[in-house]
């Protein structure tokens, strides 16, 4: 490709609503133009970007022996309705109604469509295993989009699904698929970690992300420097603390805490640690009719030390506990008769349910609320002073210099950027849509499947947050919209530049190298700077001074300054360094 053919666009400021860096830098490099929010161009230099990821993708799934196809981004509600998500949602499902006025989404994956195709298509056992994939536009109603293609509402994901006869089968075509997504991170040339991580919304049990670590990242990645444990914030765990629980030495005391009310200024206030405190925390959970009335409420009271936070996705995954809420006032008042602030297990007007996090369960002589505005309770112990709690968990997030579960160091916390995840579905969406087959004792089973995504339009973002200077983009060169770039210096005065720097364009356009050559006639000034901002990994500068001595000038995207090297060697070493 020659510049003067194609579309460079770049500013040399971005616009004022780009947040983080990659937005700033895709805007300002000509990549993407903003259309609405959220929503974007995909200008031609950032779409040779996308174009060689969805490249990358493509080429191991298919070697994982995954089966391309194409479902619409626009689908029947019908579908959606059949597994509840129609309805369970939540805004970000876009919905629409034809002129007829029947319901449509606007797909943000494809679970429905991809299981409706396989109980169409597989009957029998000897059909399976099958992983269907596309690459395909989404469509997700963000309420607050932001942070260019990290957060748009429309993007471009890989979703795969896959179909097995039983567990073992779908555990192990879950495998096939991780270790295929290992090596699309690894050609892309990013810092990454594979992470154990929550399902969330999407179900099931087995779950891993693919997160590239970028100090800018929203997500916070918990792994164990000495071994290989690693894994999201909402799913990650210290080692278990371990009694026996240490013999009381106080008495339990009531002491004045005036307009003390939180953990941290009451230890403060009486001089102690703020470990010794506990952090009361008051949730509910609703039990409802078929006509989704609320017929039972149960109150629980969570226990963490007070210098510790609380894991909702843990919490949520209790027993009787999912889909809990933080309790109102007016239920805090009738079973504690006491504002928050002061909330603590003893005294209570109404029985709760008391579930403790796994540390508070061996603290002893520990400080909480006495459930009396302006005074907490010194001193209290399990046994002596209220009985044992009803449940014991871990309830809290992991810390810097916690102990790794698997007993092999401490735990270590980076940010990072989620561009990936493999779930393992069971029958989730086959259950709820009758999608079976007949199993080789001609009885119908349900198929168990897997869900696999990467955001093909979030991973260039990605890769930017990780890899930038003051000066522009830095791309690996697997993800580069152009790999070289070749830069004459006014070609027009010089016929030997032109001549010289057509020939190499020529030479490493027959060795397969995607190269482009700034035929534009720009000062080099800012010639240099569009290919800085733009990313480009291999400069070479060819100039009437260094040819009249058989030299260009090398300079990797990464160095600090160029170096000389023979005309007549730098196709073989821009050669040796992409098979590098």
């Amino acid at each position: 490709m020659k510049a003067s053919q194609f579309l460079i666009s770049t500013l040399k400021e971005a616009p004022a609503d780009a947040e983080v860096v990659s937005h700033k830098l895709m805007m300002r490099a000509g990549m993407i133009k903003k259309i609405g929010a959220g929503v974007y161009n995909y200008m031609p230099m950032g779409l040779r970007v996308i174009r060689k990821v969805e490249a990358i993708v493509r080429e191991e799934m298919n070697r994982a022996g995954a089966i391309e196809m194409t479902m619409p981004v626009v689908q029947p509600a019908e579908l959606w309705q059949e597994t509840g998500r129609f309805e369970k949602m939540g805004p970000e499902l876009l919905r629409i109604k034809d002129r007829h006025g029947r319901d449509f989404v606007v797909q943000p994956t494809s679970e429905e469509v991809v299981t409706d195709i396989a109980r169409q298509e597989i009957k029998s056992y000897k059909q399976l295993p099958k992983n269907f994939y596309q690459i395909q536009t989404k469509f997700r109603d963000e309420r607050r989009p932001r942070f260019g293609l990290m957060r748009g509402r429309e993007f471009t994901m890989k979703d795969a699904y896959s179909f097995d006869r039983d567990v073992d089968a779908a555990k192990a075509s879950y495998q096939v698929m991780a270790k295929a997504y290992r090596k699309i991170f690894d050609r892309f040339g990013l810092t990454y970690r594979a992470v154990a991580a929550d399902s969330g919304a999407i179900g099931g049990d087995l779950s891993e992300e693919f997160q590239v670590i970028a100090a800018t990242g929203e997500d916070a990645i918990v792994y164990c420097p000495g071994s290989d444990y690693a894994a999201n914030m909402e799913k990650a765990e210290a080692l278990a603390p371990v009694g026996p629980r240490a013999d009381a030495a106080q008495a339990m005391s009531k002491v004045a805490t005036p307009g003390k009310s939180t953990c941290a200024d009451v230890a403060e206030f009486l001089g102690f640690s703020l470990s010794s405190s506990i952090k009361s925390l008051v949730v509910a959970t609703d039990t409802k009719d078929e006509a989704g009335n609320i017929i039972k409420t149960q109150v629980s009271l969570l226990l963490l030390r007070g210098d510790r936070e609380m894991n909702e996705v843990k919490v949520g995954k209790l027993d009787g506990m999912a889909d809990f809420r933080f309790a109102t006032l007016a239920e805090i008042d009738e079973h504690f008769g006491c504002k928050p602030g002061y909330l603590g297990p003893i005294g209570l007007k109404k029985p709760v349910r008391l579930i403790v996090d796994r540390e508070v369960a061996l603290m002893s002589d520990w400080v909480c609320g006495a459930n009396e505005e302006d005074y907490h309770l010194v001193g209290v112990n399990w046994g002596r002073d209220l009985p044992e709690p009803d449940l014991v968990a871990d309830l809290r997030n992991v810390v810097t210099g916690d102990l790794s579960p698997d007993g092999k160091g401490v735990l270590a916390i980076e940010r990072g950027i989620e561009v990936g995840h493999v779930f393992y579905l069971g029958t989730k969406y086959s259950r709820a849509m009758n999608a079976t087959f007949l199993d080789v004792n001609g009885k119908p089973q349900f198929m168990e499947m897997g869900c696999y995504g990467i955001g093909i339009t979030r991973l260039p973002a990605a890769a930017i947050e990780q890899n930038h200077d003051e000066n522009g983009i830095i791309w690996p060169d697997a993800l580069a919209p152009f790999t070289v770039v070749l830069c004459p210096i006014s070609p027009d005065r010089f016929a030997a530049v032109k001549e010289a720097a057509d020939a190499l364009y020529e030479t490493l356009l027959e060795a397969g190298v995607d190269v482009i050559l700034d035929d534009r006639n720009e000062r080099p000034g800012a010639m240099f700077a569009d290919w800085e901002l733009i990313g480009v990994p291999h400069r070479v500068t060819i100039g009437d001074r260094g040819l009249k001595e058989g030299m260009v000038e090398y300079q990797h995207r990464k160095d600090a300054a160029s170096s000389q090297v023979a005309l007549t060697e730098i196709a073989g070493l821009i050669q040796s360094r992409l098979k590098a």
